[in-house]
């Protein structure tokens, strides 16, 4: 089904959301005719957010609003869903559009795998009613689909559309760009190269697959690293967990700006336990860029400014290689929790390979590793 056409027949006029690549069509039409003018359409830090900024557009107009989210996101949604939506607290109603990823038969990674099958489910539990949209799918479907949902939502229940792969189709993708020069991969050797025998925790992403690709180029183990799968926004709790148990051994995160503001409470917690071991990275694209390009907060956000009002005692920005090499020169020689934010373009190798292992057998190379420092 075409996207523009898809919107119409939901029939909205606000729209909000954390982007998803089996919702590229989606998201792209709502950029195209939205772009992001905040009385129509937010790109919100989480799915949580997003939940409650449909809260209150409805508190404000008597009207539903469209959130989309990959099935990821759903765990986000449970608690406002569950304590500020649901019929039982305030029955406030929202439409989602569920990007069905790992969905059961269809090859996906492995983070999606265990979300998949239970997606429908946790809908379910949640008492949103919901639909599913294939490649099949008639727009008569969808429209009736859309006429049976609208009872539900005037008494204050939600629907779901779940949207399967290739479900939506659009104009064409839209390209995404900012105006920054460095590229992330080359970024990322750099700072493999700073880091040397130190331990690397990398966001989900195109982040930790072009870690991978960087030690096998080098013909180095994945030993010292930890692909974070999954969990978006975490990646710096779980670098942190370690640095505080392991103060010996240097830690480093690289994260996403997307991620970062996922869970943007995180730096406040960091800050607080003030790890002297720990290297928070944040490659800022302005971008949700694994899942298509859409822009995100941060590139509006002082993320060096955040970091030093968590309490980072050192916060740097770099926006050139030789930005960049000043800054890891300078993190190497001291010894505390330094916050460094690398400013990059949008774009990755068209070749990008994904990592050979699986999250299991790096987790116990990593751990190994770990023990041997």
């Amino acid at each position: 089904m075409n996207a523009e056409t898809f919107t119409k027949i939901l029939g909205a006029d606000f729209y909000t959301g954390v982007p998803d690549s089996q919702l590229r069509p989606l998201c792209d039409c709502l950029m195209r005719v939205y772009g992001t003018d905040p009385r129509r359409h937010v790109i919100a830090a989480n799915e949580g957010n997003a939940a409650a900024l449909a809260a209150g557009y409805h508190l404000a107009t008597g009207k539903t609003a469209v959130v989309y989210l990959q099935n990821s996101g759903e765990g986000n949604l449970i608690n406002p869903l569950a304590s500020l939506l649901h019929r039982y607290v305030y029955g406030i109603p929202v439409l989602f559009v569920v990007g069905w990823r790992g969905e059961p038969g269809v090859h996906d990674e492995p983070q999606h795998r265990y979300q998949g099958i239970v997606t429908q489910k946790l809908l379910e539990d949640l008492e949103v009613r919901s639909f599913v949209v294939d490649s099949e799918t008639t727009e008569e479907e969808v429209r009736r689909a859309m006429t049976e949902f609208r009872p539900l939502l005037a008494e204050g229940g939600s629907a779901a559309f779940v949207i399967r792969k290739n479900a939506l189709t659009g104009e064409g993708g839209a390209v995404y760009q900012n105006g920054y020069e460095m590229n992330r991969e080359a970024v990322i050797q750099r700072i493999v190269q700073a880091a040397g025998g130190d331990v690397i925790v990398s966001t989900t992403g195109k982040a930790s697959r072009e870690l991978f690709e960087c030690r096998a180029a080098q013909g180095r183990d994945h030993s010292r690293d930890f692909l974070t799968v999954g969990s978006m926004g975490h990646a710096s709790s779980i670098a942190m967990g370690i640095a505080l148990q392991r103060p010996e051994a240097r830690v480093w995160c690289l994260d996403g700006d997307g991620a970062l503001l996922m869970h943007m409470g995180a730096m406040a917690v960091i800050g607080a336990a003030r790890p002297k071991n720990l290297v928070h990275v944040v490659i800022n694209n302005a971008a949700h860029e694994t899942v298509g390009g859409m822009p995100t907060a941060a590139g509006g956000t002082d993320l060096p400014g955040v970091s030093r009002c968590c309490g980072y005692p050192t916060a740097l920005t770099a926006k050139t290689f030789p930005e960049l090499e000043c800054a890891l020169a300078r993190i190497q020689g001291e010894r505390e929790l330094s916050f460094l934010e690398v400013k990059c373009a949008i774009g990755s190798r068209g070749d990008l390979g994904r990592p050979a292992s699986t999250p299991q057998e790096n987790k116990r190379a990593f751990m190994e590793y770990l023990k041997s420092l």
